[in-house]
């Protein structure tokens, strides 16, 4: 009985072990690119937003080191470099752009950018709907949710010629949204679903 007792206590106590070196391995790894548990911003395949502030980190290179904020035109200033596009990029997309630009000054440079404080991601909703505004923009959210956050449609909504605006690479791309084909069935490739900053318009 008694070493019945043991073998159960030494078994628990092995679980117990692995378990915190398992949790304590994947913390390792996160933050070997630049994250902080729990979220993995990479993986996730997160796109800078505007108001994110991140930290680029040049190795060896602390003059080329600094935290900053994306700016409302979704670009960051960066020593030499001047402004550099950051919104809609992913950081190792803004890494490498970094680093391709930065050859001219240093030999080999190795950037880090970490999005430290990612911002409170929104949407806009404008014109002939009840609650025009700005949205906090949740997981999956599509158009046809948006509309039902704005309160619907007034009496006077052209409900067929929707635009959805969005900035794509620094240039705003226009998507055309037919509200009644969208819910005739007709067309639901239409319900887009939203990415932040995104502006909807109900003529």
């Amino acid at each position: 009985m008694i070493k019945s007792f043991l073998f159960i206590t030494g078994v628990i106590l092995l679980l117990i072990v692995f378990s915190f070196l398992g949790t304590s391995s994947g913390e390792e790894k996160i933050s070997e690119i630049g994250m902080s548990p729990p979220e993995n911003i990479e993986k996730a395949g997160y796109r800078i937003g505007l108001g994110d502030l991140l930290e680029i980190v040049t190795w060896k290179e602390p003059d080329f080191t600094l935290e900053t904020l994306v700016r409302m035109d979704g670009k960051v200033t960066f020593p030499l470099l001047n402004d550099l596009q950051a919104s809609g990029l992913r950081p190792i997309e803004l890494k490498e752009a970094i680093e391709s630009r930065l050859k001219k000054f240093i030999e080999e440079p190795t950037v880090t950018v970490i999005v430290k404080q990612p911002a409170r991601q929104k949407f806009y909703i404008l014109g002939e709907v009840q609650n025009t505004g700005e949205y906090e923009l949740n997981k999956g959210l599509t158009v046809l949710q948006a509309f039902a956050l704005a309160g619907g449609f007034t009496e006077w909504s052209s409900k067929k010629s929707i635009i959805l605006l969005r900035l794509v690479d620094g240039h705003e791309k226009i998507f055309r949204v037919n509200y009644k084909h969208i819910i005739k069935g007709k067309d639901f490739s239409q319900n887009i679903r939203l990415k932040a900053n995104d502006t909807i318009i109900v003529p």
